[in-house]
């Protein structure tokens, strides 16, 4: 996979550590961002998407304080031009296209298909 070559800056929200943890050791496999932050919901995720202005975001769709579609929305009035990649279990297709008409610019299914999930960063990243 190419690299995208300027630092990048990848936000990961989620409630579960281990989702976040696992999106950052692909994130981190596939050489894709210098740095990688991390929210617990989606109430830290605007707050550090408004702190630390990511190149992208992913956003799990179920979380306490803020789900991903209230955060979504939120980070969408921050920034318009959000590169934001919702995080969503198989089941929740109307959810993901909800969040696409808002913003979202493309979804990760749970589990996790490493090289897809590599794939769609890159993909986003490279976005203009």
């Amino acid at each position: 996979m190419s690299v995208v070559p300027q630092t990048k800056k990848i936000l990961i929200v989620d409630d579960a550590s281990f989702m976040r943890t696992l999106l950052r050791d692909i994130v981190k496999g596939n050489g894709l961002a210098t740095e990688i932050i991390e929210a617990g919901d989606g109430v830290e995720g605007v707050k550090a998407f408004q702190a630390q202005k990511p190149d992208l975001v992913t956003l799990d769709v179920n979380m306490p304080r803020a789900d991903g579609i209230q955060a979504l929305r939120a980070i969408m009035k921050i920034n318009p031009m959000a590169k934001v990649i919702m995080v969503t279990s198989v089941e929740q297709k109307q959810i993901v296209q909800d969040a696409m008409k808002i913003g979202a610019r493309d979804y990760i299914v749970k589990p996790f298909d490493r090289s897809n999930v590599g794939l769609v960063i890159n993909k986003v990243l490279r976005q203009r």
